[in-house]
């Protein structure tokens, strides 16, 4: 099985965007952002807009969503003081999981300097067994798709 060597991706590729503000201690002994940020920037991205969409209760919520995979590829070095713009979309809506893929652009530019994924299978909170997708929570990630 013959795997193509992943490519950076443009922004038409996405359906939603938000905007990060890079910090001082974002960058690492090199200059550039330390890898572990770009998957908080994955999680930020993501959370941020299903919070907005009125459909992620970080306190009260019956239903969290756990990280089962995370994956990133890297084309382009970000750094601080650059705004990042993360690009959204949901490539994969399973019964109790999604697949949410992200890429990051440096703002104004064309093409994804990194993307990647992550898996959320949600759970009840109090037996963290799988649970269907809420139906709100289905519906806005449908736009997504």
């Amino acid at each position: 099985m013959s795997h193509s060597k992943p490519q950076a991706e443009p922004r038409s590729a996405y359906k939603v965007f938000r905007t990060i503000t890079t910090r001082w201690m974002d960058n690492d002994a090199y200059g550039h952002v330390n890898n572990v940020i770009y998957y908080s920037w994955f999680d930020t991205a993501v959370n941020a807009h299903l919070i907005e969409q009125g459909v992620l209760d970080i306190h009260q919520g019956e239903t969290i969503g756990l990280v089962i995979e995370t994956q990133c590829n890297y084309f382009a070095p970000l750094a601080f003081p650059q705004t990042i713009e993360a690009g959204i979309r949901v490539a994969k809506l399973g019964a109790s999981s999604v697949r949410y893929e992200v890429g990051l652009f440096a703002q104004g530019e064309p093409l994804t300097a990194a993307k990647g994924h992550f898996i959320h299978v949600y759970v009840d909170s109090a037996t963290r067994r799988p649970v269907p997708l809420p139906a709100s929570l289905k519906t806005v990630l449908e736009k997504l798709l």
